[in-house]
């Protein structure tokens, strides 16, 4: 099983941007379908954004599109989440999960290893 580290979140004014990366140990990465997901104070947890195995294929939820891009480095064993426009309602803990199946990146669920999490917090 792959083991998961998120960094980057932080406090930041609406519309500026973050980069969060999510760094792999175990298997390559690249062998693997990732999301990143997002749960606010009081809420479900949520999906943000997927990112294919062995693919650069995205999908992303409707209320980050345009905003937000997900991405990987090979090389680094990291996937990242370009954060743009930021608003208040982006205020969440961001957590990446890994799927080893080939599943579409419409499919958001089926992820079996978590990280612990990374806040992110857009003052207005």
């Amino acid at each position: 099983q792959v083991h998961l580290v998120e960094s980057g979140g932080g406090l930041v004014q609406a519309g500026g941007s973050l980069r969060l990366s999510c760094v792999a140990s175990g298997p390559p990465f690249r062998h693997y379908r990732v999301g990143w997901f997002r749960q606010a104070p009081g809420k479900e947890r949520e999906f943000v954004a997927i990112i294919g195995r062995d693919s650069n294929i995205a999908n992303y939820a409707d209320s980050v599109k345009g905003r937000f891009t997900i991405s990987r480095d090979n090389a680094e064993n990291t996937v990242y989440l370009h954060m743009n426009n930021l608003k208040p309602e982006d205020t969440a803990v961001y957590f990446c999960a890994a799927d080893p199946s080939y599943r579409s990146v419409l499919i958001t669920g089926g992820f079996d290893s978590w990280g612990q999490g990374t806040q992110v917090t857009i003052s207005s």
